[in-house]
Order: C-alpha cells, then structure tokens, then sequence
C-alpha cells in the first residue's frame, strides 16, 4: 500500500485510519504523540516532504493569523502583542502553507478555515480550496466548516449525513486546553480519506 505523510497532526487520529487498511502512514507535528506509538515523529514536518511519499495530508496547521475570522488582528492586536508581531505570524504562517502547498508529493490535502486576502495573497501558486467539508456530512451531529486545498486528490464525497449542527468546538469553553479541543480531527472525515484517498495510492512492497 502507498507511503502517507499527516503533517501538523499529533493526536494519530488521520494517521490510524490509513495504518489500519495497510497503508505506510507516519504523523509528524512539534509535539510529542499523547499516546506510545513508533509511527509519530516530533519535528518539522517540512524536513520530511522529500521522502518519497504518496499522499501528504495537513490536519491542522497554524492558522490563526491565515483565517479571515482573525484577520481583525492584523490592524488590532491583542493586549499585550502588536501590529508588527502579528504581521510576522503571517508571514510565518503563509511560508508554512505554502512549503506544504508546493511540495514535491503527487497527492496533497491542506486542511485550513476560510482565508483572508492578505494570506492567499503570500501563499506560493494559491489556488482556492476545491470543496468545504462539515463534521455532519461524516457522521458527527456538529457544524465546523473546513476547507480543503487539494492537488492530485478528487473532493472527499459525504459518507453519512446525520442530525444536529451543535457548533461544540466553538463554544468550548476558555481554558488552557481549548486549543487542543479545536484542533481534534473527526474520525468520520478520517475514515473517509483513507477509504477514497487510500484506493487511489500505489502499492508498495515495503509498506505495512
């Protein structure tokens, strides 16, 4: 089976979907898997995108400077930050999409909320995100829109539609593991990649 790379992901959740049919599949984000694994690697995961993979997908990158809910920040900083400080974090946040974005892999999923107009403007070859996805259309009674940027990949087709738009992860409540909650990958969206994405890679001798 194919060699997947799940970049910005340290909770295993897309990884084990793909290991579990067989596939290759490695997570690598800056910090440390919350559960023993010999499949996570603590790093940048740009160190690791001219490996020879089939399939990349993002799960999570930083986005907060990228997303058009907090573009407000760029003119009005949070108390204590200032204008230039946020700008930076753009900057920072931009050249990370686009390492991933142009990368040398054939097939390539960029998970990321709605973009402003100062990020796709500093994003390498920018194109707009081929479809929107809602934890609903997957089997979770939740709302969290979230865009795909796909390359070499066709839009992931809804597996099962359920009732409830409970909007849980944007009213969690404040706290130091908040970022945590919002960051978690559904299973149902999950299962789905490596189910449609997975039939799509080569098979490879050394694979799992």
């Amino acid at each position: 089976m194919g060699r997947v790379l799940v970049a910005c992901e340290f909770s295993g959740t897309v990884r084990e979907a793909f290991l579990q049919r067989g596939h290759d599949a490695w997570s690598c984000d800056l910090l440390p898997s919350p559960t023993p694994t010999n499949r996570h690697i603590v790093g940048d995961a740009r160190d690791l995108l001219d490996q020879d993979w089939d399939l990349l997908i993002v799960a999570h990158p930083p986005c907060t400077r990228l997303c058009n809910s907090g573009v407000r920040w760029l003119s009005h900083p949070p108390e204590g930050r200032t204008v230039e400080e946020m700008w930076d974090e753009l900057e920072a946040g931009a050249a990370l999409f686009s390492d991933f974005w142009n990368a040398p892999i054939p097939r390539r999923c960029i998970e990321n909320p709605v973009m402003h107009k100062h990020a796709k403007a500093r994003i390498r070859n920018y194109r707009p995100p081929a479809q929107t996805v809602q934890p609903w259309q997957f089997g979770h009674g939740e709302c969290k829109r979230t865009c795909f940027w796909l390359d070499g990949l066709e839009p992931l087709t809804p597996t099962q539609i359920v009732e409830g738009r409970e909007q849980r992860v944007f009213r969690a409540s404040p706290g130091p593991n908040r970022w945590a909650e919002r960051s978690k990958f559904f299973t149902g969206i999950a299962d789905a990649m490596a189910d449609q994405w997975g039939s799509l890679l080569p098979i490879r001798q050394e694979a799992a």
